[in-house]
């Protein structure tokens, strides 16, 4: 049975990708990846707020390669079929103590208007990822896989995308009990929402000055989320700062934000990354050595 699970998932996720690769829509993930990256990098290139940097920035190409695997190859060949799997003993398992997931919902999200539902979504699954993300930072062996993503040494919209593939499980599984309880969110509400996500998490790690203005408050932003990513961390943070994902209103509650001066030039990486692995993978393999 198990194989079967394993097996139907990786081919259904095989003849998906193969669909969004052949049929171009606005709803296709895979081109809305790619227009979205085209689109900020036109950004950098027009409007670049460290013009030392290269068109092509050191990391650059390391980083469309996490793009390419973690986006599809991962998620093909190894999470959603053994999400598939670990979802189906998630229910056997609450069976044996008569627990029905449905039964457990707190409410039904169709009752909401549509932009009221997707408003809460995006806030639900961005304050779940930012609970998530201090994880990361504050809990050592999370720690070895999230320095992955904070090897990055000259920021740029592709940095978004380097990150360790423990990362996809990990965020995966901490939103999935509180989505299960909140029934009503539609495939499109997901893309919808996913895509508004992708793009902020582009502009944030992209080479160009933008704070938003007083929406600063609200939004994450590149020259909020760049102290994200120095070396040199404030005594009262030691585990680091500004962790919002789309939304900055979260550091601000939690007094996590930080933003001393323009933070342009400043060192980027992690207190010992002069040893951290260059190659791909190298920094795979990385943690799992730890």
């Amino acid at each position: 049975m198990e194989l079967n699970i394993f097996k139907e998932s990786f081919v259904g996720y095989g003849n998906y990708l193969l669909h969004e690769i052949t049929n171009p829509g606005w709803n296709n993930y895979f081109y809305i990846l790619i227009a979205v990256s085209i689109g900020v990098w036109l950004l950098e290139l027009c409007f670049p707020w460290r013009k030392d940097q290269g068109v092509f920035r050191k990391g650059f190409w390391l980083d469309l390669l996490y793009m390419f695997f973690n986006f599809f190859i991962f998620n093909w060949i190894v999470f959603i079929a053994l999400s598939t799997l670990f979802e189906s003993y998630f229910f056997s398992f609450l069976t044996l103590f008569g627990i029905d997931l449905d039964g457990l919902k707190l409410f039904d999200l169709n009752t909401l208007p549509t932009l009221s539902r997707l408003l809460l979504f995006f806030v639900l699954t961005d304050f779940v990822q930012w609970i998530t993300h201090r994880m990361l930072h504050r809990i050592p062996w999370l720690w070895n896989f999230h320095k992955v993503h904070h090897s990055v040494k000259e920021m740029g919209f592709a940095a978004h995308l380097r990150y360790h593939w423990m990362e996809t499980v990990i965020y995966r599984t901490m939103l999935y009990i509180p989505l299960a309880i909140m029934g009503g969110f539609s495939v499109d509400d997901v893309i919808l929402v996913h895509v508004i996500a992708l793009t902020i998490g582009h502009l944030n790690h992209a080479n160009i000055h933008l704070n938003y203005g007083i929406l600063k408050y609200i939004f994450n932003n590149p020259a909020m989320h760049i102290w994200h990513h120095a070396k040199a961390l404030p005594q009262a943070h030691p585990n680091g700062v500004n962790f919002g994902i789309s939304l900055s209103l979260w550091d601000y509650i939690f007094r996590t934000n930080y933003i001393p001066k323009s933070g342009r030039d400043i060192v980027l990486g992690f207190v010992g990354d002069e040893s951290f692995p260059k190659s791909f993978v190298g920094q795979e393999c990385y943690p799992l050595k730890k």
